[in-house]
């Protein structure tokens, strides 16, 4: 089959043989894609393979023969964000989401909107952890694995003065008083899954509170071997500590 004019954002490339690239991209119309990019790392394909690289919009041709496809031609359809430090580390996650839970050849709209959404917001001023806990909610529930925010497993209305641990199957379930430390600590608070629930940035502290609660959600769907983004910003978090 031949896809002609598609956009897609690069998700992943890595060297293949000796002149070719091994892609992963997102595209609306036809999900998650292989693609492999022959003879793109000579002197003279220095434009083509800026194009390929992780975070940029591209257009492209391809045929699809089984389950990789092969690249025609790519295009950049805008400049990536020129991102550092932390935002870079956060694409590196986002991306590696998409990777690990997106299936291939399975068309989601709804996770490519929230995708260019994100990467937009990547290389803003907004908050970054806004930006993570806003595309953990919208991957989910595109995915098909969302649940209320506003409500919890048994129906009752959200307390914002309470705490909740999110669980993948049923969503938030109350914590009470004589549960322990370890567990409040992965419990997030009912006034963060009201504002995640109504898209409006909430306190650092609510903000924060969702981190882990939100990770338990995915660790689920991810399974045991979780994500190397999240290794590497524990480190991160270590060394800033030690300084």
């Amino acid at each position: 089959m031949r896809i002609t004019q598609e956009p897609a954002f690069v998700l992943h490339a890595r060297a293949w043989r000796e002149t070719s690239l091994l892609l992963e991209v997102l595209t609306e119309q036809h999900g998650r894609l292989g693609l492999v990019a022959r003879g793109v790392t000579g002197p003279k394909k220095h434009v083509l393979r800026a194009a390929l690289q992780p975070l940029q919009f591209i257009r492209f041709e391809a045929d699809l023969r089984g389950e990789l496809g092969r690249l025609v031609s790519a295009e950049a359809v805008d400049t990536a964000p020129r991102l550092q430090g932390d935002a870079m580390l956060a694409a590196f996650y986002l991306n590696e989401l998409v990777l690990r839970l997106a299936p291939r050849h399975d068309p989601v709209p709804e996770l490519f909107a929230a995708y260019g959404d994100a990467r937009a917001r990547l290389g803003a001023t907004e908050s970054l952890a806004w930006t993570l806990r806003r595309f953990e909610r919208d991957l989910l529930e595109a995915l098909g694995f969302g649940f209320a925010l506003d409500v919890d497993a048994d129906g009752l209305a959200i307390d914002a003065a309470a705490r909740y641990v999110l669980e993948a199957e049923v969503g938030p379930r109350r914590l009470f008083l004589d549960r322990g430390r370890s567990e409040r600590a992965g419990a997030a608070t009912g006034s963060a899954l009201l504002a995640l629930a109504a898209d409006v940035l909430p306190s650092s502290e609510d903000l924060a509170s969702l981190r882990l609660a939100l990770r338990q959600v995915l660790v689920h769907y991810l399974g045991a071997r979780g994500l190397k983004s999240w290794d590497m910003l524990g480190d991160l978090r270590q060394l800033r500590a030690d300084q």
